[in-house]
């Protein structure tokens, strides 16, 4: 069933990963969650299993999505958040059941509610919204310099220099449409060397 939608962008930041299930923002939109079912799915793969999804749990999680879109999209501009996507994230943090606990390797895990709900999982994807767009992880938001994307995205590597949300998808694309531009100049006006042999 899954096979007819489109594959699922999944990065290494929870926050921004949700909100590429919308792409190409500026091009022709790509809905990569269009039905409960499939943000079920998206929750699952992303470590956050849920129980159920109603189409009102998949309208509410589109409006985090939307939120934190906006708000990174701002933070990335270095602009005074917007107050209405702020509250969202505020509300979905506080929504749901969702605890961190410890593991015993020392590690920060979620824990949803006994039977896990779209909202035990919207608090999670809000926490981690918050502590990006409050500075406590360590990164860099920034915007995909793709024309048709424009995503926001968070920079974690090492010189905070990365100019795409995705290698594999805007980044291999700008590439490739530099060097099908490229390829004309090079044929037109050249002279073609001459060997001994000629």
């Amino acid at each position: 069933m899954s096979a007819r939608f489109p594959d699922f962008r999944l990065g290494k930041v929870l926050a921004t990963s949700f909100t590429a299930t919308l792409t190409e923002r500026r091009g022709v939109a790509v809905e990569r969650i269009p039905t409960p079912s499939r943000l079920r799915d998206w929750l699952a793969v992303s470590g956050l299993p849920v129980e159920s999804c109603s189409h009102a749990q998949l309208d509410r999680a589109r409006e985090l999505r939307e939120s934190i879109h906006a708000a990174a999209t701002a933070g990335a501009r270095r602009e005074p958040l917007p107050a209405p996507a702020v509250r969202i994230i505020n509300d979905c943090s506080t929504q749901g059941r969702a605890a961190a606990v410890l593991t015993p390797e020392g590690h920060r895990r979620w824990q949803l509610g006994s039977t896990p709900s779209v909202e035990d999982a919207l608090v999670v994807i809000a926490a981690d919204a918050i502590g990006i767009l409050s500075g406590a992880r360590d990164g860099r938001l920034a915007l995909c310099t793709s024309p048709t994307c424009r995503a926001a995205f968070f920079d974690t590597s090492q010189s905070r220099t990365r100019r795409w949300c995705d290698m594999n998808t805007c980044g291999n694309r700008q590439k490739k449409a530099r060097l099908q531009a490229a390829r004309p100049e090079r044929g037109r006006g050249s002279v073609q060397p001459t060997t001994a042999a000629e």
